[in-house]
């Protein structure tokens, strides 16, 4: 089947099982394109537990549809590829979670969405990378347990000094791939352009930049910026995105363009095939939801 057939079937489908369709901002474009909303997990997460329809296809790894599901128990969320992971959120496990209690017993327990729903269970409060140095700094623990990515967990650190943070050394393989001599010959090749970041980069990258902002926040930055020119640090995919956003613009990316291969996994095929067959459903139990949504509620709350 013809791409544009393909587009046009999905889109009959969408409309005839009242179906709405996110992608996270790292799919590709045909993808992020046939979408009825791009963002980031969280914000997602949130756009599909307000929505009226009451099947949701998340396009995006399965860390993110889980969360979807949790925000919305009531609701039939798929994921068109349920092999779409995240090593990020799998380098976190239960048990060492559960180490990490026994040994810091009096500590706040602050964890990346970017976290498997079993794990978020344990959890005291969720963090994004938007609003993670504000949720800290928030929390009354002098002592903090963040986890999992050991760069966004630097960045909150350096940000919020007054807390001591016991850092779990996990991270993003492809925010990991960019370097400071990326960033040194970026600024070559465009000068007078800033540099913006992910968090989850290394932190001699991260000191190296202009901006440092999650991808909902490098979106509100260049839609704010009178610039017309863009160096940015985050996988590939979110430059599309950015594209759209400021179409008058032009985006370079810190070094070679990264990608994460599980983000895109998702194909029209895949999305075509979801919709068709309402396959790989989201399940999680009562008790997992009702916990994993704590420490979500909790971060809305502060």
């Amino acid at each position: 089947m013809e791409k544009n057939e393909m587009i046009a079937k999905i889109k009959e489908l969408k409309a005839k099982k009242g179906a709405l369709i996110v992608a996270h901002n790292y799919q590709i474009p045909e993808i992020q394109d046939v979408a009825d909303f791009t963002g980031d997990s969280l914000e997602l997460a949130r756009k599909t537990a307000a929505a009226p329809e009451k099947l949701i296809v998340f396009c995006g790894v399965k860390f993110m549809a889980e969360t979807a599901k949790i925000l919305s128990p009531d609701k039939k969320v798929l994921i068109p590829r349920i092999d779409a992971g995240c090593p990020l959120a799998d380098c976190i496990t239960v048990e060492e979670v559960k180490e990490y209690r026994k040994k810091y017993p009096n500590a706040a327990f602050a964890g990346y969405v970017n976290t498997n729903a079993e794990v978020k269970v344990l959890l005291d409060v969720c963090v994004t990378s938007a609003n993670a140095v504000d949720i800290v700094r928030k929390l009354p623990q002098k002592q903090v347990v963040f986890l999992p990515d050991k760069n966004l967990g630097y960045w909150v650190q350096k940000s919020v000094p007054e807390k001591e943070l016991i850092i779990h050394q996990g991270g993003c393989i492809v925010h990991r791939q960019f370097t400071k001599e990326d960033v040194i010959k970026s600024r070559e090749a465009h000068p007078g352009t800033k540099v913006i970041v992910h968090p989850e980069c290394e932190p001699e990258v991260v000191d190296a930049a202009d901006v440092v902002a999650s991808t909902a926040g490098m979106i509100k930055f260049v839609r704010e910026s009178p610039d017309k020119q863009f160096i940015i640090g985050t996988e590939e995919g979110h430059i599309h995105r950015l594209k759209k956003e400021r179409p008058d613009a032009e985006f370079f990316s810190v070094g070679s363009a990264k990608i994460c291969v599980n983000m895109k996994k998702t194909r029209l095929s895949d999305l075509l095939a979801c919709l068709e067959q309402e396959k790989t459903e989201i399940i999680l139990d009562k008790d997992t939801i009702k916990n994993a949504i704590r420490p979500i509620e909790k971060m809305v709350a502060m």
